[in-house]
């Protein structure tokens, strides 16, 4: 029944805006995803990150692993990741709000005794229950009134944070809040490979920055990112060099190059492997 009445909420929201097939903002950090059709696999940078699905099926794939959801059902992602997602079933509505650290913080001390009921992983998929689909329901309703949403936003969205913090499948992000945790380390060295994605990963420079050995470091980032610290970075810059050439006004090899490649063809043989078309189709559709 609650989900009902947030999907009901959703409608009402896209009504007064009409029709899309896009992203509507609606609240702070919080946005309605509606597709109408089924889509293909497009590869994008997840931040942290909650996905509810309302409406449709959605699939998303990350590293080796595949997960698939559909409606009361959620997406939680703790770390910055490359995910590979499509529309499998239409029409498709998803309310996707931002994962903020700080807050998660905050509750630390209110939390710290809470066990992990399941295996934590970065990525994961779940049931929402009852209590966090409401808090949801009331945050998105809190867009209409600004006076409201202005004094009664931060308490809800601290409220959905508490719930994916004490919920079972939130045990990452539960690692992720302990400075000492191996899920903090991976998170501060994926924050030094975006901080320059140009430059060579040394393995044992950067677990060495973050406090791990060299073995232990790689083994960790496997573990929550499900890929490897070089194929994680190549993703990131053939993500950087999509949105530049979709920009427009830069030749392929200018984006190979600003993005860290040495060698035009191989980045173009990469690029086309994850995006399923080559670089130099987005540069010549962004010229259109």
């Amino acid at each position: 029944m609650r989900l009902e009445r947030l999907i009901e909420e959703a409608h009402r929201h896209i009504s007064v805006h009409g029709s899309w097939d896009k992203t509507a903002q609606k609240a702070r950090g919080l946005v309605l995803v509606q597709h109408d059709t089924l889509s293909s696999f497009e590869t994008t940078l997840y931040e942290p990150v909650l996905c509810l699905i309302l409406q449709g099926r959605k699939q998303a794939s990350i590293g080796e692993h595949t997960f698939s959801f559909g409606p009361g059902e959620c997406l939680l992602v703790s770390h910055d990741q490359p995910v590979a997602s499509r529309v499998t079933k239409a029409p498709y509505l998803s309310l996707v709000l931002a994962v903020d650290a700080s807050t998660i913080r905050k509750l630390y001390d209110e939390v710290e005794s809470v066990t992990d009921g399941e295996p934590a992983r970065a990525v994961i998929t779940h049931r929402a229950d009852a209590g966090l689909i409401d808090a949801l329901h009331r945050y998105l309703a809190l867009a209409s009134t600004p006076v409201d949403a202005k004094v009664l936003g931060p308490l809800v969205l601290k409220e959905i944070h508490y719930r994916l913090l004490t919920a079972p499948f939130g045990g990452m992000l539960r690692r992720l809040i302990r400075h000492d945790s191996s899920a903090s380390a991976i998170a501060r060295a994926i924050g030094h490979i975006r901080d320059d994605l140009r430059a060579p990963i040394a393995i044992p420079e950067l677990a060495r920055r973050v406090g791990m050995s060299a073995s232990a470091f790689h083994k960790h980032f496997k573990d929550i990112t499900s890929t490897t610290p070089l194929q994680y970075q190549k993703e990131l810059r053939l993500l950087e060099a999509r949105q530049l050439l979709q920009q427009g006004g830069v030749s392929v090899t200018r984006v190979a190059l600003d993005v860290g490649y040495e060698s035009t063809s191989q980045f173009s043989r990469e690029y086309a492997r994850l995006f399923g078309r080559p670089p130099s189709r987005d540069a010549e559709s962004a010229a259109l």
